[in-house]
């Protein structure tokens, strides 16, 4: 079990009550090598409220706080996990980690690649652990379609994919306090590398790092919200798009979303090998939730999703069981929240750490600086800083250098 962890969570809104559930059922199902310490937001009473539920299946109160900083020279905290808007991941993050605390921060990691490194930077220099929440590779589906294709190598050399979706959505503004989600400079993009960080984390996961990306993004529909205190704003975040992109493998994958697609609908998600294809019925681009689907191979034979799970989860030994799903648990959320605390009660390296989070995030940002010069664009000048056409009046925002 490792060490007792004295955890910390800041930020309690939003995604943060996931989180919160998760250590309540991880803690139901006997991990209890953990106590929630501390709970921190500028709006207390949201923190007060997640003391009290911590309190309410640990049996321990936490100190509430409405400032980081307060919090920090209190001290007597292990590790951290943080929930906020994504401007906020950098700002948060380093102090905790340069006070010698590890942390687990909400995908994308950082708002733009140099906020990321900030990040990864500190904890290198701190000697901590960096955990990034990516809960979807977690998943039986996910974990299966791993296996089928880097370890069973079912449909041989990998070659490309298409993922693919086009319908007409009433895109809708965030309700506040989600509004910062509908501004580019506040929310650093939209679906690409927000929603889209979760695919971007399961090509990485299934195909390795990428090479070169290129993309073309549309805002095509007009959306407003009401500001509490600019008034009305106009969203100017992208709604579509298509990315063509190249894997160091060898591997080319298109993804493309297209919401503001009137008339005929269409998706198509299919991973594609030299011996046959996996097509994802879901066809979910964005969070390979995949339950349903089928491989088809060049002879005409098929094997259906479901029974190749059942293959999958009879092939894992005990110990590969336990790990892949600790206490039984089976939700994304509750084991990544689960492998953070392992891993820092066992100080050993998480599951997705800082630098999976930033290569994935990586990608993204490729795809909008692609789509913001019209040009072909190296994922690995993007992670080094060279190319940051899109990212540079961000970081202006945020004061990052």
């Amino acid at each position: 079990m490792g060490n007792q962890v004295k955890l910390a969570m800041v930020g309690c809104g939003g995604m943060a009550r996931g989180h919160l559930n998760a250590y309540k059922t991880i803690y139901s199902r006997g991990g209890r090598n953990f106590t929630i310490v501390a709970t921190c937001d500028p709006k207390v009473e949201r923190a007060q409220d997640f003391a009290n539920v911590a309190e309410g299946f640990q049996g321990k109160k936490a100190r509430v706080y409405n400032d980081i900083k307060q919090m920090l020279k209190d001290g007597d905290i292990d590790a951290v996990d943080i929930a906020a808007p994504h401007g906020f991941h950098h700002i948060l993050a380093v102090p905790c980690l340069e006070a010698k605390m590890d942390i687990m921060v909400e995908k994308p990691i950082g708002i733009t690649c140099k906020a990321s490194r900030l990040i990864v930077d500190a904890g290198e220099r701190n000697g901590r652990l960096i955990a990034v929440a990516e809960n979807l590779r977690r998943y039986l589906g996910q974990r299966c379609v791993n296996w089928i294709i880097n370890e069973a190598k079912m449909l041989g050399n990998m070659r490309m994919f298409l993922a693919q979706k086009t319908f007409f959505w009433t895109l809708s503004v965030e309700a506040e306090p989600m509004q910062w989600r509908a501004e580019r400079l506040v929310g650093g993009g939209g679906l690409i590398f927000d929603s889209g960080a979760h695919y971007m984390d399961t090509i990485r996961y299934l195909f390795g790092d990428a090479d070169r990306v290129f993309a073309q993004m549309r805002t095509y529909e007009r959306r407003t919200f009401k500001h509490p205190e600019r008034g009305e704003v106009v969203a100017d975040v992208e709604d579509s798009w298509t990315a063509t992109i190249v894997f160091k493998s060898g591997v080319i994958g298109v993804w493309s979303f297209f919401p503001a697609a009137r008339g005929k609908a269409l998706t198509h998600a299919v991973y594609y090998g030299d011996k046959g294809s996996f097509e994802d019925f879901s066809g979910d681009v964005f969070h390979g939730l995949r339950t349903e689907g089928e491989i088809a191979f060049e002879d005409g034979k098929k094997r259906n999703f479901k029974d190749l799970q059942i293959e999958f989860l009879m092939g894992l030994s005990p110990e590969q069981k336990a790990k892949l799903f600790p206490l039984g648990l089976t939700d994304g959320v509750q084991l990544e929240c689960y492998d953070f605390i392992d891993a820092v009660a066992n100080r050993r390296r998480p599951d997705v750490d800082g630098w999976d989070g930033f290569k994935a995030k990586a990608i993204a940002e490729a795809i909008y600086e692609s789509a913001w010069t019209g040009k072909s664009v190296l994922v690995d000048d993007v992670i080094s800083g060279k190319v940051e056409d899109y990212q540079k009046d961000i970081n202006a925002k945020w004061g990052i250098k």
